[in-house]
């Protein structure tokens, strides 16, 4: 029996394991070559234990990371262990093995000392393009089965002790638009891994392999013991919540998304029963990617500064019906399931509201994530752009929202000079919208606006955005915020485009993305009227939006709150 490992060797342990999931995703967001990668960092990456558990992830994205323990053990059915082999590394993007769509490569790499196995170091990154009907693989309209998203990779050993299977490579290559993209970054994932590879090999060797398995036994069972502690102090209840999708293209009904939440003892089970079909479309979330952003909603309301690896996953079971769109029978298509991932969390979040007041949020303002495709004639070449636009989150019991930043998982806004400097396009505004923030005695977030002009020929869009009819919502008397739109050629001759739309647009062409506002929290009218002064200031308020959504009179002459004014206007 293995000696208890002392409490700091423990701490120095689980410190370096954490630095080795930093490093690999450091080594990718350095050496990628796609805009979502290097600048949005749409990629996550985890160190797993020999047994196939996470034990440390990096700071990246939890529809990932959920996904991710599946990932290493369907990659790990197929190569069992014993077959594996220092410098061996599986790849797969299998919709039902992996995080649900095409475009996300997982790649797991055994890490071996003196022959025996200390673990694996994975990754996965969002890839530019991997064929299929749309630029971007990502369409919603007009796809009936994922044979029509792109290449589908089950487990596939790619590289055998170090050496790359250019046949393989090869196969990938020519299955995408962007070849020099997709092959820079899979390589960037490889030579992450690599780097991890040998961090985790260095560790065994400073502490030895016992006593490194040993503490990432110990942490997984002290991060269980904590999960299951915060959970006992929620309220033991069913509790429900349900919200919707737009819809699943022009023409389609909405989506019910409806969810059970409930809480017994120091276990939660979180259950979907209720939520609508699985859909003849894109828009589908295989069960991986929906229980994905339910573990992440539960943890953010228990132990949100916990560890995240499989032992905080272990008291959180997570339902769907087979043959809803949140658990889909496969060929379903999936490609763009990424939209979805903001009504799951946010259900669950919804749903343990009256549980947990003090900790929950608002809804946020829903991401756009469009794709465009066409020919450069700057550049004399065919380009795909994957492009990510993030409004502001919901307010919280105690602070507003914030601006620009992404609610549901931890992406970035892609600067606006990595697009230029790579694509033929032109952002012509990216700013704050006023009076789109949900009112509240704390504030929504603001939507944002990002117009881009294109100077390309032969232009196709595949737009993915949401809350363009329902709202996001707010909670105890908190307002909704503003609705989204997507409009080519603002201004005279705008033309208002679905939110899943398939468009063609041409050179010169202005595509305006307008997310919505985020939900507040709380009465409007109990808002302290100097913190409405202040977003009147700084333009997030209108003097005509604080007088009649928080009872707050503004002297336009002075800038001054009324007093005397805004006490009578919330009398009334």
């Amino acid at each position: 029996m293995t000696a208890p490992v002392n409490a700091l060797t423990l701490s120095v342990i689980w410190g370096a394991l954490q630095s080795i999931a930093v490093e690999i995703g450091t080594t990718v967001h350095r050496t990628a070559y796609s805009e979502q990668a290097r600048e949005g960092q749409d990629f996550s990456v985890a160190v797993f234990d020999p047994r196939g558990r996470m034990v440390a992830q990096g700071p990246y994205s939890p529809g990932h990371m959920g996904a991710m323990s599946f990932a290493v053990k369907n990659a790990l059915v197929v190569h069992p262990v014993e077959t594996l082999r220092p410098g061996d590394a599986i790849l797969l993007n299998d919709p039902l093995l992996g995080s649900g769509h095409f475009p996300d490569f997982f790649i797991t790499q055994p890490a071996f000392l003196d022959g025996r196995l200390m673990g694996f170091v994975v990754n996965i990154l969002h890839h530019t393009d991997v064929g299929g009907q749309r630029p971007g693989s990502q369409g919603v309209v007009g796809i009936f089965d994922y044979f029509q998203e792109g290449l589908r990779i089950p487990p596939t050993r790619v590289w055998s002790e170090y050496r790359e299977n250019e046949a393989v490579v090869g196969i990938i290559a020519a299955n995408t638009r962007t070849p020099d993209k997709v092959l820079g970054d899979l390589r960037a994932q490889r030579s992450a891994l690599r780097v991890g590879e040998q961090r985790l090999v260095e560790l065994a060797e400073r502490y030895g392999s016992e006593t490194l398995h040993a503490a990432m036994e110990e942490i997984l069972s002290r991060t269980e013991s904590s999960m299951r502690s915060a959970i006992r102090k929620i309220p033991d209840g069913a509790y429900h919540f349900e919200d919707f999708m737009d819809d699943f293209g022009p023409g389609t009904p909405p989506l019910r998304v409806a969810v059970t939440v409930t809480v017994s003892g120091d276990e939660v089970q979180v259950d979907f029963t209720g939520s609508a079909p699985q859909t003849a479309s894109g828009l589908n979330s295989y069960i991986n990617y929906t229980r994905s952003y339910s573990y992440a909603a539960v943890k953010c309301l228990t132990d949100p500064l916990g560890p995240m690896n499989e032992g905080a996953l272990r008291p959180i079971a997570v339902e769907a019906p087979l043959g809803s769109f949140l658990n889909p029978r496969p060929p379903a298509g999936g490609g763009p399931r990424a939209v979805i991932c903001y009504r799951i969390f946010e259900a669950v979040i919804g749903a343990l509201a009256p549980a947990v007041p003090d900790r929950v949020a608002a809804a946020s303002s829903h991401m756009a994530n469009p794709t465009f495709g066409g020919y450069d004639p700057a550049r004399k070449r065919r380009f795909v752009a994957y492009e990510l636009v993030l409004g502001g989150t919901g307010a919280r019991a105690t602070k507003d929202g914030v601006e620009a930043m992404c609610a549901a998982f931890n992406a970035s806004n892609i600067p606006v000079e990595a697009q230029e400097q790579n694509h033929p396009i032109v952002v012509e505004r990216f700013e704050l919208i006023p009076d789109s923030a949900g009112p509240g005695r704390f504030r929504g977030g603001c939507g944002i606006r990002r117009d881009m002009k294109f100077l390309a020929e032969d232009g196709k869009l595949t737009n993915l955005s949401e809350r363009q009819r329902f709202a996001p919502w707010g909670l105890f008397g908190g307002k909704s915020g503003s609705l989204a739109r997507t409009v080519i050629n603002p201004g005279a001759e705008a033309r208002v485009v679905h939110g899943k739309t398939s468009e063609d647009f041409g050179h010169g062409d202005v595509i305006s993305f307008q997310l919505s506002g985020s939900g507040g929290y709380g009465d409007p009218f109990e808002r302290d009227p100097a913190r409405v002064l202040e977003d009147v200031l700084d333009g997030y308020v209108s003097l005509d939006q604080a007088r009649t959504a928080y009872g707050v009179v503004v002297d336009p002459a002075t800038m001054t709150v009324n007093t005397k004014a805004t006490e009578g206007l919330r009398h009334a």
